[in-house]
């Protein structure tokens, strides 16, 4: 029998003993978890147990203390060497950081652009595009996430939902094959979640690698591939939805649901 080829199990994201210090509070504690390649990968948790520092670390937006983070197969800042990990050349830092997408809590949209303008602006900067092209490539996903009708508006002519949703539009733009939500809905009212929900429900369906950090039970039990529970810096427990939350389960993760019932965690309980 024919074994897979090694591209097939090889995880999009593959963190390795993460270790991250800020100052003398230690916030990840050893870290160690995959993300298969086309699956959706929940981070939850109580507030302050890392789960945005892992996001940010597997961006290359902080440097982690220790551990090792794969990207693809390939190692991403830092990798193995003789004597401890070793720091890699800038040239391959960013190759490796170009395959992955991020979306924060905050939009952070430029006031001055209209959507349209947001989000062809890393192509016309960062892939040289040709502003036409650009442009024609930030309409088609403008219209992915259902606004290419606000194309010509400007951040303060749009509703938070809609602000989220060009951001998104933005991080897709430049076709990575990772994408990296830093709790997107924690800034919305629960009228405007729905609709950024909705959107990453849809691109949950379309084979891109997704890992996000989120308090909505509700979608993370219903949309994601894989469940991981952070509590303190360390990974309490892992595994499908239907494992992490069904009964009987462990009693963190009961007081942690009784926390969020108004997002989606009544429904468990």
């Amino acid at each position: 029998m024919s074994s897979l080829p090694a591209a097939s199990i090889t995880p999009a994201v593959a963190i390795k003993g993460l270790v991250k210090d800020f100052g003398e509070t230690r916030v990840l504690d050893g870290l160690s978890f995959e993300a298969a390649r086309g699956e959706v990968t929940c981070l939850i948790g109580p507030s302050g147990s890392g789960k945005s520092t892992v996001l940010r670390c597997t961006a290359f937006l902080e440097e982690a203390t220790d551990g090792l983070i794969e990207i693809d197969g390939e190692p991403l800042g830092f990798g193995p060497g003789p004597s401890g990990r070793v720091r890699l050349p800038a040239a391959q830092i960013r190759a490796v950081r170009r395959k992955i997408g991020m979306v924060f809590q905050q939009f952070n949209l430029w006031p001055h652009m209209t959507a349209l303008g947001n989000v062809s602006e890393a192509l016309t900067h960062v892939q040289r595009l040709p502003r036409r092209e650009a442009e024609a490539k930030a309409m088609a996903q403008l219209e992915r996430v259902g606004l290419a009708h606000r194309a010509q508006h400007y951040p303060s002519q749009l509703s938070g939902g809609q602000q989220q949703r060009v951001a998104i539009a933005r991080a897709l733009a430049l076709e990575p094959r990772i994408l990296l939500f830093d709790e997107p809905t924690a800034s919305l009212d629960p009228e405007l979640t729905g609709e950024v929900l909705n959107v990453m429900r849809d691109l949950a369906g379309t084979g891109i690698t997704m890992l996000v950090v989120t308090h909505e039970i509700g979608f993370a039990a219903s949309v994601a591939s894989k469940i991981v529970f952070l509590d303190h810096g360390r990974i309490l427990v892992e595994g499908k939805p239907g494992e992490v939350f069904g009964k009987p389960r462990n009693p963190r993760i009961d007081r942690f649901l009784e926390t969020y019932l108004d997002r989606g965690a009544a429904t468990l309980l």
